[in-house]
């Protein structure tokens, strides 16, 4: 072979080689724009959770795995070119399919926000709490209701004998994170009670009948004072067998439980016939269950009641409570105020 054709050769070994090299970047570079793309055009909502520490690649596969990326490959290595490998930051993300590596990647480093205040006010029933967790995104609708007691009874003692999580789930303002499992958003409730309930009602030999009583006033009467009165009241009736005909336990059984989505608050005679353990005017003693979860100050005041010649009393249309001695002196109350 001559010079000038081993020249040749040599040149035409080098254009291949470049051809082929242009070749290989042009197929890289489209597979990895291609990688980049988002998986479906259809916007697909997923919840992703990054937890703490985790390594990013394996958050890679998580989102491969829920089909949120098209190649683990083309996440891992923009994350690396664009210095987000090491930024990702824990917490819950609604993200979808219609979202590009770049948006994924800019989402899951920018952070969000996983906490949510929530104020459960005094008197609030169970399947009330369980509506606003769920409108406030922290669990899914039904689930509070559905926690197993036999799984939380080794953690709390008050609730060895207990049937219902009525009455311990602790009102107070709480900041709750976004789809935390209902086990441990009850936890935070009953935490709460231990430390802060429990202390007053351990002591006491009938603390359940307490709990229960600070349930109806919670409902029934606003200021100290008269709720004292009322628990004496209600106490003098359960001991003399005369049924506690507390109007609060009705609504509760006519909204079965849900005070804040029942239809009308107002009780009508029918109503009174309500064939319910919670029906207070057909069943004598206690409810078997709280009719709500009471504060500090109605379990105080049920602990604490006040003696009086006092056997009935109502509630007046402005708030007030008007107490009577007799049958007589009552109805003519209720003539005057309603």
């Amino acid at each position: 072979m001559n010079p000038q054709d081993k020249q040749r050769g040599l040149l035409g070994l080098r254009f291949l080689i470049v051809l082929g090299a242009v070749l290989l970047f042009i197929i890289c570079a489209a597979y990895f724009f291609y990688g980049l793309q988002p998986v479906l055009g259809e916007k697909t909502p997923v919840t992703f959770e990054v937890v703490k520490g985790e390594r990013f690649r394996s958050i890679g596969a998580r989102l491969s795995s829920d089909s949120l990326i098209r190649s683990i490959t083309v996440f891992k290595l923009y994350s690396f070119v664009t210095g987000s490998a090491r930024k990702f930051q824990p917490g819950v993300y609604a993200l979808d399919r219609t979202m590009s590596v770049p948006e994924i990647v800019r989402e899951l480093t920018r952070g969000v926000k996983n906490e949510v205040m929530l104020k459960i006010i005094e008197g609030t029933a169970i399947k009330d709490i369980d509506a606003a967790l769920a409108n406030a995104g922290v669990t899914a609708p039904g689930d509070i209701m559905n926690v197993s007691l036999e799984s939380l009874r080794g953690s709390y003692p008050f609730l060895n004998n207990a049937s219902s999580l009525e009455g311990f789930l602790f009102p107070d303002t709480y900041e709750f994170t976004i789809h935390a499992t209902p086990e441990k958003t009850v936890r935070r409730f009953l935490d709460a009670f231990e430390m802060k309930a429990w202390p007053l009602l351990s002591g006491n030999k009938n603390w359940y009948q307490s709990l229960t009583l600070a349930s109806y006033l919670e409902k029934e009467v606003v200021t100290e004072g008269d709720r004292r009165l009322v628990a004496g009241i209600l106490l003098k009736r359960a001991s003399i067998g005369m049924p506690l005909q507390v109007d609060a336990t009705m609504l509760y059984a006519k909204c079965r439980g849900a005070f804040e989505s029942c239809g009308s608050t107002l009780l009508s005679k029918q109503d009174m016939k309500i064939d319910s353990p919670f029906n207070t005017y057909t069943h004598q003693g206690f409810t078997p269950t709280p009719i709500g979860n009471p504060g500090i100050a109605a379990i105080q005041a049920a602990l604490n009641p006040a003696s009086s010649g006092y056997l009935y009393y109502l509630s007046t249309p402005e708030g007030n409570t008007v107490f009577s001695k007799t049958l007589l002196e009552h109805n003519q109350n209720q003539a005057r105020y309603f």
